[in-house]
């Protein structure tokens, strides 16, 4: 099985600044590619804001968030960051960590992403 913990999230004043933290575990871990953030905010659907393919380090963003959050992992393809800059209001949301195995992923489809965190909540005041 694949477990992910999601952490990070709080508090802040537009302007300010988050990282989030995934970490991947379970027997199947390996299998895992991509990981990346979705965000849901009340009301809402669902919706993509940045994955990263584990083993090329490509990467994909919404335009919402472009220039402002960076996803990365650490060398061990385990833990996943989303550095959160420049963070506005409308980015209020429960961050969830994802993760997929299989081919012809689309980043910004949550229903091709079979695993999930528990999420994390930013709220970001204005």
């Amino acid at each position: 099985q694949i477990q992910l913990v999601d952490s990070g999230g709080g508090s802040v004043e537009a302007g300010g600044s988050l990282n989030l933290s995934c970490v991947l575990s379970g027997y199947a871990k390996s299998n895992v590619d991509p990981m990346g953030w979705f965000r849901e905010a009340p009301g809402k659907e669902r919706e993509g804001v940045a994955i990263i393919y584990l083993w090329s380090g490509a990467t994909w963003y919404a335009d919402s968030v472009k220039g402002r959050f960076t996803i990365s992992q650490d060398n061990a393809k385990t833990t996943v960051f989303l550095q959160m800059n420049s963070l506005k209001p409308e980015d209020t949301a429960m961050y969830y960590c994802a993760a997929a195995i299989g081919e012809r992923i689309r980043e910004d489809v949550a229903d091709d992403f079979g695993y999930w965190g528990q999420g994390t909540q930013v709220t970001v005041s204005s």
